[in-house]
């Protein structure tokens, strides 16, 4: 963990760079500094059938859900929730600048007794000292 999941209305696609989103996305990420490298996902996924608010065909939409691991605090959470959400604002502003798109970002914190993982990107990353792995 973390992994940030990106899900967007079709329309989305023809008036943003989806991949530049994942990047700046992963950017985020890496740099809030509080996230093992070998741990980030992004990924997006294109919400084929869609009703946004009301209904208007040029209405568009791009929810994010960050699901983290527990052991970290709430304000270091918080300012990596907003480096992200800066980060993809700023791939966003043509959209943002109409009144037909929704943006949001929430963080989930996992419960580690419910949580299982078997990761061995982790050790190959953990021994490769030319990684950062912050």
């Amino acid at each position: 963990m973390p992994h940030l999941r990106l899900e967007y209305s079709a329309g989305l696609e023809e008036r943003a760079d989806i991949a530049a989103i994942c990047r700046a996305a992963h950017g985020a990420m890496t740099g809030a500094g509080i996230f093992p490298l070998a741990g980030i996902r992004v990924r997006a996924f294109r919400a084929d059938h869609a009703i946004v608010a009301d209904g208007l065909a040029e209405n568009d939409f791009l929810a994010m859900t960050l699901a983290v691991g527990a052991g970290r605090s709430t304000d270091a959470l918080r300012a990596a929730g907003d480096a992200i959400f800066a980060a993809v604002k700023a791939e966003l502003s043509g959209p943002l600048s109409t009144p037909h798109f929704a943006l949001s970002l929430d963080i989930r914190v996992n419960d580690p007794e419910l949580s299982w993982k078997d990761t061995p990107i982790h050790s190959r990353l953990s021994s490769d000292t030319s990684r950062k792995t912050a």
